[in-house]
C-alpha cells in the first residue's frame, strides 16, 4: 500500500494547499454567479467531469445549464477528443447553438488551460457580454505555450481564475520502474473547489434572504 499512501498524503497536500489560497476566488466568482442571469458549465476532455460535477447534481444548484459536446468528451474517443479541443473555430459553433448572452457567467475548466476550444470560448463569451471563471493549474498553463491561434491561454483571458494547485503533467507520483508519473489530482481538487463554490453561493442566496434553488437526491 505504501504507493497509494503516498499518493494519498500528497493529494490531500494539493488540496489543502487550494483550499488555503482559493477562498478569495471563490468569494469573487460567487459574486459573479449571484448576480447573474444564467450560469453555464463547460470543460473539455476529463475537465467535462468537474463541469458535469455542477450540473443535475445532488446538492447543486437547479438552475445550471451544461455545455456538454459529445466530441469534446471520451466517450467518443481519446483522439477524437484530444484533437476536437485544439481545433480553432470548434467554440464558434458551441457559442452559436448555446444562448450564453449578457449578464451570464460561464465556468470553463481545463487542466492546462492552452487548447483553442476553451480558450476560444472564453474570449467568444465575453464578447457576447458574459464573464468567465476558468479553473485551471496555473503551475501546468505557465509553464506551456498556447495552441490558441491568440496566443493566449485559459487564466490569461479570464474574469476570475481559479487554480487547483496541481503540479505540471497532473500526475503526482514517480514510482520506480515506470516511466511516467502517476496519480492525477485535478478531477479530485476541481471537484473540491466546485462544490465550495456551489455552497457559497447557496450560502450568499440565504444570506439575502433567498431561498436556494438546490436540487434534492432523487435516491432519498
Amino acid at each position: 500500500m505504501a504507493g497509494a499512501e503516498e499518493f494519498m498524503r500528497r493529494a490531500l497536500e494539493v488540496a489543502a494547499r487550494a483550499a488555503e489560497t482559493q477562498g478569495d476566488a471563490i468569494a469573487r466568482a460567487a459574486e459573479l454567479v449571484l448576480d447573474a442571469k444564467v450560469f453555464w458549465v463547460f470543460g473539455t476532455g476529463h475537465s467535462h467531469v468537474i463541469a458535469e460535477e455542477l450540473y443535475g447534481r445532488a446538492g447543486g444548484l437547479a438552475d445550471v445549464r451544461a455545455v456538454l459536446e459529445p466530441g469534446l468528451m471520451l466517450h467518443e474517443g481519446l483522439l477524437k477528443s484530444s484533437l476536437l479541443e485544439r481545433l480553432s473555430g470548434l467554440a464558434d459553433v458551441l457559442l452559436q447553438t448555446h444562448d450564453i448572452g449578457p449578464g451570464d457567467v460561464v465556468l470553463i475548466v481545463s487542466n492546462s488551460g492552452r487548447n483553442a476550444v476553451p480558450v476560444e470560448f472564453a474570449i467568444g463569451a465575453q464578447a457576447k457580454g458574459a464573464k468567465v471563471i476558468a479553473l485551471t493549474s496555473l503551475a501546468h498553463s505557465t509553464a506551456v505555450s498556447s495552441r490558441a491561434p491568440g496566443g493566449q491561454r485559459l487564466f490569461e483571458v479570464a474574469d476570475v481564475v481559479l487554480d487547483n494547485c496541481g503540479e505540471p503533467g497532473d500526475a503526482l507520483i514517480e514510482v520506480e520502474g515506470s516511466p511516467e508519473r502517476t496519480g492525477a489530482t485535478s478531477t479530485l481538487v476541481g471537484a473540491m473547489l466546485v462544490q465550495a463554490l456551489t455552497v457559497e453561493i447557496v450560502s450568499r442566496l440565504a444570506a439575502r434572504g433567498e431561498t436556494p434553488n438546490v436540487l434534492r437526491s432523487l435516491n432519498v
